[in-house]
């Protein structure tokens, strides 16, 4: 039984994810110590056994066990929905192809939570997880999406991050999509709840001004149409491409996500790959 619990407000958890938890042989959880608090405060008197990317993949055949004998286990996260950004697929699919079954109780989730705080278009959206930690890496994943908007896509973008590399994101966001109208949602359903909304620019001068604190969901605009690739998003999916792959593959990605011929395309390749090696 995947158990969704709340965010920080302790009101949000509902009935049957009470009562799941009090009817579990075993609760796994990503934090036992997060978990002990949530149990405390409802006096749910259960086994917990932590649940981690670290252990996931090895703790399987144990638990796949256990659930043929019938035992009920309840899944959890530190907060929100499970499986979301959260541990527990390995699992689920695992139970699934072994034929046991499967149910949820759904409850908060921070990412729709902050999409409909946002005042941004609900639909369709795209919730990415979270952003690569490095920067060199958010930059070429930012690129690629700014490639797909290009070939097309029109969702609301939504992200997790981390309050430590919040304005550099942002930061790397403004530079990849420009002033686009945006949301930062900190602390959702908690005592110090806030959600800002501006552009950007000013979102990302903000936080470098002011670092954040607590968890964070990152909204962001569709684009409003297809614009005609210009120069720069031409040479930022040609960089990408280019530290990913062969040129040959690049040029193919770069022209299929610009639209732009081939032949220009190359040539602009080689010019920047040229500079690199300047």
């Amino acid at each position: 039984m995947l158990v969704s619990t709340p965010l920080g407000n302790l009101g949000d958890i509902s009935a049957r994810a009470l009562a799941a938890l009090r009817a579990a042989d075993l609760i796994l959880c990503e934090d036992t110590r997060v978990t002990t608090r949530l149990c405390r405060a409802f006096a749910i008197h259960r086994p917990l056994s932590a649940l981690h990317e670290h252990n996931e993949e090895a703790r399987i055949p144990e638990l796949l066990e256990r659930l043929g004998r019938g035992q009920r286990i309840a899944l959890v996260s530190d907060a929100g929905t499970p499986l979301v950004s959260d541990p527990g697929y390995r699992l689920v699919r695992a139970a699934i192809a072994a034929g046991l079954p499967v149910a949820a109780i759904p409850g908060a989730n921070a990412a729709l939570l902050a999409l409909t705080l946002s005042g941004l278009p609900p639909r369709p959206f795209l919730f990415l997880g979270f952003p690569p930690p490095r920067a060199s890496a958010r930059a070429r994943a930012f690129a690629a999406l700014r490639g797909a908007e290009h070939a097309g896509l029109r969702a609301t973008l939504i992200w997790h991050e981390a309050p430590h590399r919040l304005a550099a994101t942002l930061a790397d966001l403004a530079g990849a999509f420009g002033p686009r109208a945006a949301a930062v949602a900190r602390e959702l359903t908690k005592r110090f709840e806030e959600v800002r909304r501006d552009l950007l620019p000013a979102l990302a001068a903000h936080y470098a001004a002011h670092p954040a604190r607590g968890e964070i969901t990152l909204v962001v605009a569709p684009a409003d149409e297809a614009p005609p690739p210009d120069a720069a998003d031409l040479d930022a999916i040609l960089r990408a491409a280019l530290a990913e792959g062969s040129l040959k593959a690049a040029v193919a990605r770069a022209s299929a996500l610009t639209g732009r011929p081939r032949g220009e395309v190359y040539a602009r390749a080689l010019a920047l790959r040229a500079e690199g090696a300047a």
